[in-house]
C-alpha cells in the first residue's frame, strides 16, 4: 500500500470511525481530539458527559475536514434539546484542523441506559 492522496484510510478511535483520504495519522489525531472535545460537553441535568452517556452515534470526518455528527438525546422532551447540538458543534469546531461541523439529532435507534459507558454508570451510580 502506498501513501497517496487517493488512498482511503480507515481508522477506529473510541467508537469514532473515519474513512478518509487524509493520512491515517491525521484522522487518528482528529478522532482522538474530537472525542476529547465531546467529553467536555455535559447535559446540564446529568453529571456525565454526552460521549460517555452514549448520546454520540456517529462522527464522520470528511476529506475536506468537515465533520458530521449524529447524536441523540435521552428523551425527545429533553430540556437541553435546544442547546446541546450547539454545544457539540462548538466543541468539535474547537479542534485544530476541523472545518465546518454539522450536528444532526437522530431518534433511531432510541437511546437507552445500556448505551452508557461504565464511567457514566459509575458517575450516575447506576450499577
Amino acid at each position: 500500500m502506498t501513501d497517496t492522496a487517493d488512498t482511503k484510510t480507515t481508522t477506529a478511535v473510541a467508537n469514532v470511525q473515519t474513512i478518509s483520504a487524509l493520512p491515517a495519522e491525521e484522522t487518528e489525531r482528529l478522532g482522538i481530539e474530537i472525542v476529547a472535545a465531546l467529553k467536555t460537553v455535559f447535559d446540564p441535568e446529568i453529571p456525565a458527559d454526552i460521549y460517555e452517556l452514549g448520546l454520540i452515534y456517529k462522527v464522520d470526518i470528511k476529506d475536506d475536514r468537515s465533520v458530521d455528527v449524529d447524536m441523540t438525546l435521552t428523551t425527545p422532551n429533553c430540556p437541553a434539546a435546544a442547546e446541546l447540538p450547539t454545544m457539540v458543534e462548538n466543541a468539535v469546531a474547537s479542534v485544530a484542523g476541523i472545518g465546518l461541523v454539522n450536528v444532526n439529532i437522530v431518534w433511531e435507534p432510541a437511546w437507552t441506559p445500556e448505551r452508557m459507558s461504565d464511567e457514566a454508570r459509575l458517575v450516575l451510580n447506576m450499577w
